[in-house]
Order: C-alpha cells, then structure tokens, then sequence
C-alpha cells in the first residue's frame, strides 16, 4: 500500500445537478430534481478518485456499502459540492469514508458512509467480496 493513502486525506468535487443525476420520480414530480441514486454515485466517485493517485500500482477500490440519507432537495441546474474524506483503514484494503453533498447555498442535501475495498485492478473477476 502507498504511504501516500492515509486518515485524514479529504477532497470536494463540484457539480451541477444534470443529466444522469436527476430525476422527476416517474412523472410525480413537478420538475427534475437529484436522484438518490445519483446523489450516491456521486459520492461514490469522489471517494474513488480521492484514493486512487494513493494506491500503488495496479490497485483500484470498488464500492461495496453505503449509508447515506438524503435530506434535501436540489433541482435541475443547481450547482452542488460532495465532500469525501477517509476516516478508517482497516486491514491496509478496507477504507471507510464520510460523505457529504451541499448545495451551493449550504443546505444539507445527503450525508453519511461510504466504504470501499482496495483490489487487484488487473484481475476483472475481482470483487469486494474477496
């Protein structure tokens, strides 16, 4: 493991809640607003991309648990931030974080845990569960 991975390490990607990420609830929704599940992968990705220039060579993480609650409504063209920031590395392969997404005004939109686990990248049938 690189000794640049450690507790503490922490970044914020922004976005701008679009595309992919929304969602208007199967036409029960007046306009478009972020999807849970697009709140989570983003989530996701930033605690992936945080580790990974960390990770020596030929090592990737893949999500295998995640804790969140979404709290707060942001709509189509809202700018947000997700913070990740590892908090535990358990067994040197195991990495749980704290993730949290805010909108550009500061209101709480989703917050909670994300875990991943660090595998071989060059052997495809790899999983979290190894």
């Amino acid at each position: 493991m690189s000794g640049s991975l450690h507790v503490g390490m922490e970044t914020t990607n922004d976005f701008e809640v679009d595309g992919r990420l929304l969602t208007d609830v199967g036409g029960t929704l007046p306009t478009e607003v972020l999807s849970t599940p697009g709140m989570i992968g983003m989530m996701e990705q930033t605690a992936a991309m945080l580790v990974g220039p960390a990770l020596d060579d030929g090592k990737a993480t893949v999500g295998f648990e995640v804790n969140v609650k979404h709290v707060g409504a942001a709509k189509k063209g809202d700018r947000c931030s997700v913070r990740a920031k590892l908090e535990e590395i358990v067994d040197g392969r195991k990495l749980r974080f704290a993730v949290e997404v805010t909108s550009a005004d500061g209101r709480t939109i989703g917050v909670g845990r994300h875990e991943r686990r660090v595998i071989d990248a060059s052997n495809a049938s790899a999983t979290a569960a190894e």
